[in-house]
């Protein structure tokens, strides 16, 4: 009887947070990992192909399979998207920056990928979630990245204050981060409803020639324009007294 064919892995791939060197926030076992890969899983073909010929140039566009996953994609073409995995080849999964799983949908072809016995590895890349937590100096012990803040004006004033009123009670670095192109107008309103003493801590552009990571208190960063900011990708920390 002929033994069953050993599977692919799914290998989950870092992206870039900014425009910057593939070798300058990616360890060269990516490259090298990448460059014998051709099925990946994404968030946008353009997006990808363009990472992936950054990260690996050798690798021929033409030879690439990939496939689409994003809030439009259909749970049935879930199961397909692994089928190179369960007929011996590996396959990459991408986001359209930083690391796949994390608040990205990634996370549901993942856990597929463990129900189907695939084996999942994850790779060394930049996360703005944990350099910014690094860089803010706040309590890297204990946080919690709750990704955007209702649009609603009044719910997002509650949410502001519930989160810090959290922070507080349990001594935990709050996470969140905003649409570019709404950080002026975002960062007023976070001004406006938080504590003076509260600490905040706004990293800009992370991992770019542009990057700025500044953490100071509500009331210091109140004498500072909002609008440097504004259309540039951030990544919002606060932690209350």
């Amino acid at each position: 009887m002929d033994k069953q064919k050993k599977k692919g892995v799914l290998y989950i791939i870092p992206t870039f947070l900014s425009d910057t060197q593939a070798l300058g926030v990616l360890p060269m076992s990516v490259k090298k990992i990448v460059e014998n890969l051709r099925h990946f899983i994404v968030e946008n073909e353009k997006t990808a192909r363009k990472n992936i010929k950054k990260i690996a140039p050798p690798v021929p566009q033409s030879e690439l399979m990939i496939h689409v996953l994003n809030k439009f994609t259909s749970p049935e073409d879930y199961e397909q998207y692994l089928n190179p995995c369960l007929q011996g080849a590996s396959v990459g999964l991408m986001s359209e920056a930083g690391c796949p799983g994390v608040a990205d949908p990634g996370a549901e072809m993942v856990s597929l990928a463990h129900q189907k016995g695939i084996r999942v590895i994850p790779l060394v890349g930049p996360s703005s979630i944990l350099l910014s937590i690094m860089a803010s100096g706040l309590n890297g012990q204990s946080f919690t990245f709750h990704g955007y803040l209702p649009i609603d004006k009044d719910e997002r004033r509650v949410r502001i204050k519930d989160l810090e009123q959290q922070s507080a009670r349990s001594n935990q670095t709050q996470i969140f981060i905003e649409t570019p192109y709404r950080n002026e107008k975002f960062i007023k309103e976070l001004l406006r409803h938080t504590r003076p003493n509260t600490q905040l801590c706004i990293a800009c552009d992370i991992t770019s020639e542009n990057e700025d990571i500044f953490t100071q208190s509500v009331a210091e960063w109140k004498k500072v324009d909002a609008s440097k900011f504004d259309k540039r990708p951030c990544i919002f920390l606060i932690l209350a007294n």
